[in-house]
């Protein structure tokens, strides 16, 4: 078991893997704003805890248990999160939140690149088309449904700090867009609003 532990770390091209794979995602979301980079550096940061603690070095593991006294049982801030109740579910979990909100993330910037950046041109208008029937944020729900995944998979303690910072820095982020829409919509992207949900379908 010990072996099996301590092989599992100090792959350090797992690491590099893992934060380039969910780093793509940022290629997606447009930074023209100072205000859009503060989510993604917390994002940029939970991935880092992410991919060090899953094959680099356990911080939490040898913070808690140093604080407590004793060894964390598999699923306690190292390990498969949720390994002890429902096995290697939070991994499966993990890859079926990822593929959804890659499919958020593409969709939502191929709708915005193809609509609302064509403002240029003077064609710019509220982005009515694709998941923006559902929801107003397609995109950052897709970041948040990325970091629930890897919580899912493989939680510690520095994620478990971050995740309500990202959380809280997309939501000011879409409410900051929001107003600048209404700047620029007016009236339209006020009705839009009525209509949609910020988030989730029919929830939030």
């Amino acid at each position: 078991m010990q072996e099996t532990l301590y092989g599992h770390f100090n792959q350090w091209g797992g690491v590099i893997f893992f934060v380039i794979i969910y780093s793509i995602a940022l290629l997606f979301v447009p930074f023209y704003k100072k205000a859009n980079r503060k989510p993604a550096t917390a994002y940029l940061a939970f991935v880092l805890a992410f991919a060090i603690e899953m094959h680099g070095i356990p911080f939490s593991m040898y913070l808690i248990s140093g604080i407590i006294g004793k060894k964390l049982p598999d699923g306690i801030l190292w390990g498969h999160t949720l390994n002890q109740h429902i096995g290697y579910w939070g991994m499966y979990i993990n890859i079926g939140l990822s593929i959804i909100a890659i499919l958020l993330i593409s969709n939502g910037w191929y709708n915005i690149y193809h609509k609302y950046w064509s403002r240029e041109k003077g064609e710019g208008r509220v982005v009515k088309t694709g998941v923006y029937r559902h929801i107003r944020h397609p995109q950052y729900t897709g970041f948040i449904l990325l970091t629930i995944g890897m919580i899912f998979d493989w939680a510690n303690l520095f994620m478990l700090l971050f995740f309500p910072i990202i959380i809280y820095t997309y939501y000011k982020l879409a409410k900051k867009e929001e107003e600048d829409m209404i700047k620029e919509f007016g009236e339209e992207y006020i009705r839009y609003r009525k209509k949609t949900k910020m988030f989730l379908p029919f929830m939030v």
